[in-house]
């Protein structure tokens, strides 16, 4: 079945499926490179023939699809499968081991904010608890199509995390690499599916790199954000998910948390698929937040050239020195008329305080910036409080328990007596 293609973002050369994926090849094999605190070059997307694809299926059966389930529509997947009279049939896969890492089925909050209406999409409900299960969940399966035993990865947290439940859950070995900072509610996650661990003194940014030399020398299939194509393509479900909860009537604005870049370069292959089977017309802004101490993204948009920086913030998740989607990042902000902003690790801390009191939504650090980016854009013109504008919540605030820790003190115990004295009941 030869229903896709491989793309390079870079160069704009084409391969064939089996060009790329019978020698494991990661990056555009003419022009690709994974230099050392520098975007990746040659970064491959997968293209699917739109115009079949529309005749398969009609919009109006798509939007009726639960969201969550990703392989209903095998035809957009860089995955084998067979159709049987409607009934999808995805290669080597069994029908338990789909269900057990679908997304959640309702990702979609619609509420308001100072009496405006905003939606958020909330993936800290998926399996484990972030927006990368979209990403891990692809990379697996077709690692089972590949006949791969063993997938690595590096991340700040929660792609790790992701990956290690993922495999957990369809009996692959895990192997990933984490800066020696992490998150310990991400440690403790990763470590508790039972992968191994690697802790690497340095940042993100020595841990994807230290992670590519070991999985080439080792032989693992490695799922590193942007180098794996299949992490875009994954992202992109997002999108569709948005498309199907919302009946196809997309916001006005996506306030996305950027770090790597790949969510955002996903959720905009998402939209940009749907524009080619002619589902959408018009393409919603992606806005693209930053920290402040994090915000390559930002500054390359501006200056058009990358210079790379060390990095601080509280929001782990979004820390990268060298975005290694920088280029498909930046080109999903511009094809979309958006945006890209910086904000500061209060403003990051502040929404996270907002969004737990005002919407009852325990997010991270990293998924607060979104929300902290739609509140510095309300005060500009870009952004109206009467806009559609939609929030990526894209990880449980569990996962970092010492943000929260800075906006909520330590409480003191009391006995029963002093309690009644305290609260004046006799």
């Amino acid at each position: 079945m030869n229903h896709y293609y491989y793309e390079c973002f870079s160069c704009k050369s084409k391969f064939s499926k089996q060009q790329i994926e019978n020698d494991l090849h990661y990056l555009c094999p003419k022009c690709g490179k994974a230099e050392k605190n520098k975007p990746l070059v040659g970064v491959l997307k997968i293209i699917y023939n739109y115009n079949s694809v529309s005749e398969e299926i009609k919009k109006s059966d798509f939007l009726n699809l639960t969201p969550g389930e990703f392989w209903l529509y095998p035809q957009l997947w860089p995955l084998e499968y067979s159709l049987n009279n409607h009934s999808v049939s995805i290669k080597g896969i069994t029908e338990q081991q789909l269900n057990s890492i679908k997304t959640i089925s309702s990702p979609l909050i619609k509420t308001k904010y100072h009496g405006n209406d905003l939606l958020v999409f909330d993936d800290t409900r998926n399996p484990t608890l972030s927006f990368k299960d979209r990403a891990s969940g692809l990379v697996a399966l077709k690692a089972i199509q590949l006949r791969v035993k063993e997938i690595s990865a590096a991340s700040t947290g929660n792609a790790g995390s992701s990956l290690a439940g993922i495999c957990a859950r369809l009996g692959i070995k895990s192997h990933i690499f984490v800066p020696e900072k992490i998150p310990l509610g991400k440690r403790i996650q990763i470590q508790s599916f039972g992968a191994n661990l690697y802790l690497v003194k340095g940042d993100y940014d020595q841990a994807f790199d230290l992670c590519l030399e070991i999985s080439q020398a080792k032989g693992w299939y490695n799922r590193n954000t942007a180098y794996n194509p299949l992490t875009i393509e994954g992202k992109k479900s997002a999108a569709y998910d948005m498309f199907i909860s919302l009946n196809g009537s997309l916001p006005d604005f996506i306030f996305v948390p950027v770090g790597d870049g790949v969510i955002i370069s996903g959720i905009y292959k998402g939209l940009w698929e749907l524009k080619q089977l002619g589902w959408i017309n018009e393409f919603p802004k992606l806005i693209a937040v930053q920290a402040s101490g994090s915000n390559a993204l930002v500054r390359y948009i501006k200056q058009k050239k990358f210079v790379y920086k060390t990095t601080h913030t509280i929001a782990d998740s979004i820390h990268a020195g060298a975005p290694r989607n920088l280029f498909m990042a930046a080109d999903a902000v511009t094809k979309t008329n958006g945006f890209a902003v910086s904000v500061t690790d209060f403003e990051i801390i502040d929404a996270q305080k907002k969004s737990a009191g005002e919407f009852g939504l325990l997010i991270e650090p990293a998924a607060a910036a979104s929300f902290a980016g739609y509140l510095k854009l309300l005060k500009t013109e870009i952004v109206s409080p009467k806009s559609r504008s939609l929030l990526m919540f894209t990880g449980n605030g569990l996962k970092d328990q010492q943000s929260l820790a800075t906006w909520n003190d330590e409480p003191k115990s009391y006995s029963q007596d002093e309690w009644k004295r305290i609260l004046k009941v006799k």
